[in-house]
């Protein structure tokens, strides 16, 4: 069975060879280095115990310096599984996603045509090259010098020019008897409508030869020398050699750079992609004039398992990273990512590095950012998120772009990363207010940390304090013990100041985990702040002998332990706010208003000191007030039933 031209190509990209192999051999963890695709193993084909069988994921090929197997992915799966060719290509083809082309009784006509149109390009390649050299190249290489390209940079990128004028190309093509249907086959010249000769595609521009991964110039890219054209660049048409969607600038050059440890650099153009590699950056690439395509990402992928996205430093340029965030979510996999490095604004890789040096691109790519975090930004910038509906409207755009991530536990993660983003927008730490009265415990300056004999004992404190951290320590266990009601109470837990720092930690982490994993809380709250507070909340006396901490998991008693105590530090918060603002007002002649909030201040005291559960389960208020032991009120009324009910006997 004949196959199409390029099905093979394709079918080598979207396979990686080292997870074809590793279904057959153990890796060595001590040679491998998987981060650059460079995996060695004992070898499948013949017994050792040595590791001698490499794999280079990047080049695709495998070769045993044992007994000197050698080839690519097809080839291991024939040797391996004992198959034909079709029927290892069959195999890797359905593991690849991909439809086995029907039987094409002409491919090998059209390979011999493939062929063909490569060495039509080629004679275009030195034509280009040849009149860049001439009197009508003379503003283009004045235009490139000023680029900051030497002549030995213009011959190792083979710059060209396409003079103006209709059949320059055409006419030097068939002076070499190339046959028309061969020159408008390679996208090098046009039909005319008008019924003439055709007429070259490219006229007055500055020419980049775009090669394939094997070598071979299958396109062309052309840079407008008159500032008045339609189209500054301008790439050859799609043709039997040159997929748009499926090719990278520099490709080949860029794998090879990668795969001596460069990082692989993806540029909007190609002056960006021949500045980087000039300056030192030589695993730099570029999409065609389009947005990166899904093929493209995955040939990047090929090369490197975290690309980064170098783009221009203005709107456009976030415009093209939004777009490669929508492309790549669905595609992501473990280990294959994107960072992206922005430019500073209004400048390109080309640019900066003109004015500043490699050094300045050096430090914009070690600040790139996770594909996450923009994503976030993407949501989130310029935004105000003063409302409930303008928060929840914020979470259901990140959950239908984090629905879009197939892998479940990329999903996971980048769940909790936006979690955590989320967090630190609408959770900002608490600042000191600017003048007037501080309400007691929003905010104190740090003390030198106590030892722990007197952070696990509230001896040290006295007084209103002391009730109010104990309280804080109860509501904390109790959340701890049954994280289930952390959902009912995560506002009252969000407002209360916590005056212990230890208690303002365990309150964070309870927040930021008691609702999404509550069957590992404690854990999370060790790896978050440490076990030793956890260990002082638990070790605290009138702690442990709490009953919501000793029956954990009981959803009522935590309930109202929890509704109690934070009433109770409500009340006292507002005990505190009304005597700190009667103090300030002293200094006035004391009138009837003030008495009266005073009053009102003492019964506030009461009520955040007495027990409001306790209080219904075991007293009574009588008609005159007076408050009656509930147990007492009902052993009377049953001894006076007794009497009663004998009297009527009688």
């Amino acid at each position: 069975m004949s196959l199409p031209p390029g099905f093979l190509d394709e079918l080598r990209t979207r396979l990686s060879l080292s997870q074809v192999v590793g279904r057959k051999v153990m890796w060595d963890a001590r040679k491998s280095n998987q981060g650059k695709g460079d995996m060695w193993a004992p070898c499948p084909f013949h017994h050792e115990k040595t590791a001698s069988f490499h794999v280079d994921d990047r080049k695709g090929y495998y070769y045993c310096f044992g007994c000197h197997a050698k080839g690519d992915a097809i080839s291991f799966v024939k040797e391996t599984e004992n198959v034909s060719f079709i029927e290892a290509v069959e195999i890797l083809a359905r593991e690849a996603g991909m439809t086995m082309p029907a039987r094409d009784p002409k491919a090998q006509e059209k390979q011999d045509r493939r062929t063909q149109l490569a060495e039509v390009m080629e004679q275009a390649v030195q034509f280009f090259r040849l009149q860049l050299s001439t009197g009508a190249g003379t503003a283009a290489r004045d235009y490139i010098t000023r680029r900051g390209l030497t002549g030995q940079s213009m011959d190792r990128w083979e710059i060209g020019f396409a003079p103006d004028g209709w059949q320059n190309l055409w006419d030097h093509l068939r002076g070499k008897n190339v046959a028309e249907e061969l020159i408008l086959g390679a996208g090098l010249a046009k039909p005319s409508t008008k019924g003439g000769k055709p007429y070259d595609t490219f006229r007055n521009r500055i020419m980049f030869p775009i090669r394939d991964v094997r070598g071979r110039c299958v396109a062309f890219g052309g840079r407008a020398m008159d500032p008045n054209d339609g189209a500054k660049y301008l790439n050859s048409p799609e043709t039997d050699l040159f997929d748009k969607g499926r090719s990278l600038y520099n490709h080949g050059p860029a794998r090879q750079a990668a795969g001596q440890g460069q990082p692989l650099i993806v540029a909007e153009g190609y002056m960006d992609v021949i500045a980087l590699s000039e300056a030192g950056f030589g695993a730099a690439v570029a999409p065609l004039g389009t947005a990166i395509t899904e093929h493209q990402l995955q040939l990047l992928w090929r090369i490197a398992d975290e690309p980064v996205i170098a783009l221009d430093g203005d709107t456009a340029g976030l415009r093209a990273a939004m777009r490669v965030i929508d492309l790549a979510l669905p595609l992501l996999q473990a280990g294959k990512s994107v960072r992206f490095a922005l430019m500073p604004e209004g400048k390109d890789p080309d640019d900066l590095i003109r004015a500043e040096g490699p050094g300045a691109v050096q430090a914009v790519l070690e600040r790139a950012i996770p594909m996450v975090q923009l994503l976030w930004q993407r949501e989130t910038e310029g935004k105000v998120f003063d409302s409930p509906e303008r928060k929840a409207a914020l979470d259901k755009a990140l959950r239908e772009k984090i629905k879009l991530i197939r892998d479940p536990s990329i999903r996971t993660h980048y769940g909790q990363e936006i979690k955590d983003l989320r967090w630190q927008l609408f959770r900002p730490k608490r600042q000191p207010r600017p003048g007037g009265w501080q309400p007691r415990g929003a905010w104190k300056p740090e003390k030198a940390p106590a030892t722990a004999g007197v952070r696990t004992s509230y001896l040290a404190a006295s007084g209103e304090d002391a009730q109010t951290r104990m309280r804080e320590a109860v509501i904390l266990a109790a959340a701890i013990s049954t994280p289930a009601v952390v959902v009912q109470f995560e506002q009252q837990l969000e407002e209360m100041d916590c005056r212990d720092p230890d208690h303002a930690a365990l309150r964070e982490a309870i927040l930021r985990h008691a609702i999404d994993d509550p069957d590992n809380l404690k854990d999370h709250i060790v790896d978050s702040v440490g076990a030793e507070p956890l260990e002082n909340l638990l070790g605290l006396r009138h702690v442990a002998i709490s009953p919501c901490v000793r029956r954990p998991g009981d959803v009522e008693l935590a309930e109202m332990t929890l509704a109690e105590e934070l009433a109770k530090l409500q009340a006292q918060r507002g005990l505190d706010a009304e005597i700190a603002e009667a103090e300030e007002e002293l200094s006035d002649l004391a009138d009837e208003a003030l008495t009266w909030r005073l009053k009102q201040a003492a019964e506030q005291r009461n009520r955040a000191s007495r027990s409001q559960n306790e209080d219904k389960a075991i007293f009574d208020v009588a008609d005159n007030g007076a408050r009656i032991n509930r147990d007492e009120r009902q052993a009377f009324e049953a001894i006076m039933s007794g009497i009663k009910f004998e009297r009527k006997r009688r």
